[in-house]
């Protein structure tokens, strides 16, 4: 594809949930866990399988993703987005990268 063909990147608002896998970081106790990712890429589609390969780089077991899409995307669903979490989505962008933002581990009911 040309350049003057070639699509503008974006950054997409991916939830990854992972289960376990030795050496994954996550809580001993933990069956797994979602983490919220900015991930850079010309559509969604590119953007969920660069953050899938890179956490199966880092050891993680990606296992569903759920797509938000871009930041206007979901400034047209709800609320404005966060100054902080804005940040993050410019760095992703700036450094054509995937970000994880947060890491919410699951655990089993006692």
């Amino acid at each position: 594809m040309s350049k003057s063909g070639q699509s503008r990147q974006q950054v997409y608002t991916l939830v990854v949930q992972v289960g376990r896998k030795s050496g994954d970081g996550l809580p001993k106790s933990a069956t797994g866990a979602a983490l919220m990712c900015y991930a850079s890429g010309v559509d969604e589609a590119e953007a969920v399988r660069e953050t899938v390969a890179i956490l199966k780089q880092a050891d993680m077991a990606p296992l569903d993703v759920t797509g938000y899409g871009t930041a206007a995307d979901r400034e047209a669903d709800g609320p404005e987005i966060e100054p902080d979490e804005r940040e993050l989505m410019e760095r992703a962008l700036a450094e054509n990268a995937v970000i994880v933002a947060q890491v919410t581990p699951f655990f089993d009911e006692p």
